[in-house]
């Protein structure tokens, strides 16, 4: 018996470490660049990182990305300036990117639209409207320099709260032991994001089954739905109040269909602009966002950037 498990033991390490292998030589794994929180409170990547994102268990996406000087993932350096032509696109992973192939992203369609434009892309996973808002007054000298500010908003996860503070304690989580190790055995790390973890972390963190948060959620949010879209105008609000736009160069990008009619009158109501990519979604034929991903494709950004586009720069 003592013999068997012993075989049993000896084998199961021969296969981890077989998988281990495979998954590293057919690059499965996803990679996470460092994140850190500069001096001025802007959580970011740490500069000079490259690698490749992967989603599906099969690799069903498979682009690069490479985080510039800035802490950014973009193919260009950030380098504002009063003489240049410049446009700044701002919000969370679906502007950061990592989806698609750094060079092709919704900031290089837009500057092959327009000649002579510099897009500057501050996409960071995870970021809300108090995150987007902060960067641009903690990095005002910067901004004040760049012509237009375009900012993607996505309701009604962006206005969950009215104030922003650094979140140091989810950085200290991603430089803990765990997540080390995660990073550096490839086979646990391609497991979890292909969701085979997923009832142990329900079970560590005490949660039920998704499905039924899912419907729960959808009760409340139902019958508290005008109690709710209040809340989160009167947070978008104190936003404006703590870090002022200028009004007359930074636009919205939102999507009409899944904001209510409320918030978009309380935008025309205070001449806040936006841009809406739902109508151009909602026509297209063709699919917008990825198989086995909610982030927009490659025709899903390049009509975000057609939107962009006639918006700022009808002439082009």
């Amino acid at each position: 018996m003592i013999k068997l498990f012993g075989k049993i033991l000896v084998y199961g390490v021969l296969v981890l470490i077989a998988l281990e292998i495979l998954v590293r030589v057919f690059h499965l794994y996803p990679e996470d660049p460092p994140r850190f929180i500069d001096e001025l409170g802007v959580e970011k990547r740490v500069p000079g990182y490259t690698g490749y994102s992967v989603t599906g268990n099969r690799r069903q996406n498979f682009s690069e990305f490479r985080i510039n000087k800035q802490g950014f993932n973009s193919y260009r350096n950030f380098n504002p300036s009063e003489s240049k032509n410049e446009l700044a696109l701002i919000g969370d992973s679906f502007i950061q990117g990592f989806h698609e192939e750094y060079d092709r992203s919704i900031g290089k369609k837009i500057e092959q639209k327009v000649g002579g434009l510099e897009v500057y892309e501050y996409g960071y996973a995870g970021w809300d409207m108090a995150d987007q808002l902060h960067l641009i007054n903690a990095y005002k000298q910067d901004f004040e320099k760049i012509d237009h500010i375009v900012i993607y908003m996505d309701y009604p996860s962006d206005f969950h709260r009215a104030t922003y503070e650094p979140n140091y304690k989810r950085i200290k989580l991603l430089n803990s032991t765990v997540f080390k190790l995660r990073n550096n055995i490839k086979l646990f790390y391609y497991v979890s994001e292909i969701g085979m973890l997923d009832a142990v972390k329900r079970f560590v963190s005490g949660k039920t089954k998704d499905s039924d948060n899912e419907a729960e959620e959808d009760i409340v949010h139902s019958n508290e739905k005008d109690e709710a879209t209040g809340t989160y105008i009167s947070n978008f609000d104190s936003l404006l109040k703590l870090y002022p736009i200028e009004k007359d160069k930074t636009s919205f990008l939102l999507d009409f269909r899944t904001t209510p009619k409320e918030f978009l009158s309380y935008c025309r109501e205070n001449n806040i602009k936006v841009i809406d990519f739902g109508k151009p979604f909602e026509k297209s034929k063709t699919p917008v966002s990825l198989i086995y991903d909610q982030h927009w494709n490659t025709h899903g950004r390049s009509l975000v950037a057609e939107g962009i586009v006639k918006s700022l720069y009808p002439h082009q």
